[in-house]
């Protein structure tokens, strides 16, 4: 199911080819993937709701009749682009933010004692499966000839039927206690300093993760196409360990201090991107650090989110805190035109690390906060 959900994040693998199919820029063919992440998030914020109303199948066979559909849709893009932003970006959009949440949410309640771990493997797939989906593009777009459209077709077909199966049969455990939880007033939970400054450091390791995944093939001058395909599929492979790696750690340590070594560790990366990027090798080894920094951030936040709010109600606060996506998906399109502008990602990719040290900063400064538990 999650596998099927992150097929977005295998956007750059059509940015050349939509750019030479189009005549579009680097800023506005990245208008599909920052949509999604606009949409995306900002259905997350009601679908916390509609899971505790219709149960998880509902909402998983529902996200994936959409998600599907919409990239169906998008195939049509040959006839103008927008059907490209309307289904990848808005359809797709709403699709993933009914299903994601599903199943991080069931697990949980599956297995409260191992949350990080637990969140880790569940959204593993949602960084993992994009290596399987940039791999066949790859080959259908410069092997067999195929134009970005038409494997749009052939993927909506595959996610709508599997990410619908998958989401029939998610099912909470019966009996789940609930403690001393009860359910929370969403304008309550955004008040609190605790869910602010969780937000703020997701929005900025959200920033330069989609920075840098939407524009890898771009970040190296190389000519290599087949180098810019392996990047996507690095980053994809090492974001979904990152996910369980960081959710393994996150059982063993203090919320805080997990968090703001994840914002630590991923601008040091930026920062030594100009370094890194000199090579195809360099960019493998770029795609691979940042996909495993960036696998912590969607692990993180919401293993941290049931530990601060009980685990019945981290599909509510979870929701909540990803619509620092709605914010963050204007990164690919800035970062695009700066390198339209400026003839490099250097400016964007420090820029970003500036931000992560900045949110690491506040973490450190309030991290009694970050490490109650809920009773």
């Amino acid at each position: 199911m999650q596998m099927c959900l992150g097929a977005t994040y295998s956007w750059s693998v059509y940015v050349r080819p939509l750019k030479e199919l189009t005549g579009l820029l680097q800023g506005p063919v990245q208008l599909p993937f920052s949509v999604f992440y606009f949409a995306f998030p900002f259905t997350m914020i009601f679908s916390g709701f509609f899971l505790k109303r219709f149960g998880p199948a509902l909402c998983g066979v529902s996200g994936g009749i959409l998600f599907g559909s919409g990239w169906i849709l998008a195939g049509w893009g040959n006839n103008h682009f927008a059907f490209t932003i309307t289904g990848i970006g808005l359809m797709g959009g709403v699709g993933a933010g009914l299903a994601y949440i599903v199943p991080i949410a069931t697990c949980i309640r599956w297995f409260p004692e191992r949350k990080g771990l637990v969140t880790g493997i569940a959204v593993a797939g949602f960084g993992g499966g994009a290596a399987l989906v940039s791999q066949a593009a790859g080959f259908m777009i410069s092997s067999a000839g195929k134009t970005p459209f038409e494997a749009f077709t052939l993927f909506g077909v595959i996610f709508l039927v599997l990410v619908s199966i998958a989401g029939s049969v998610m099912k909470n455990p019966s009996g789940a206690k609930s403690g001393n939880e009860s359910a929370l007033s969403g304008s309550g939970v955004i008040s609190e300093k605790r869910f602010r400054i969780l937000y703020l450091a997701m929005f900025t390791g959200l920033v330069a993760g989609f920075a840098v995944n939407a524009n890898l093939k771009q970040l190296y001058s190389g000519n290599n196409i087949e180098e810019g395909v392996a990047a996507v599929s690095v980053f994809a492979v090492a974001n979904a360990l990152g996910r369980v790696a960081w959710g393994m750690i996150f059982d063993r340590a203090k919320a805080s201090i997990v968090i703001q070594a994840n914002l630590i560790g991923q601008a040091l990366i930026l920062f030594c991107s100009f370094y890194i990027l000199r090579s195809d090798t360099g960019l493998l080894v770029f795609a691979f650090l940042t996909g495993f920094g960036y696998g912590g951030v969607l692990v993180l936040y919401a293993s941290t989110s049931a530990r601060l709010w009980g685990s019945l109600n981290v599909g509510q606060i979870y929701s909540l805190l990803f619509s620092a996506n709605i914010p963050a998906a204007i990164s690919p399109i800035l970062a695009g035109y700066g390198y339209d502008y400026l003839g490099s990602f250097t400016f964007p990719l420090i820029l970003s690390a500036i931000l992560l040290v900045s949110a690491a900063f506040i973490v450190g400064k309030q991290r009694n906060l970050l490490d109650s538990e809920s009773v």
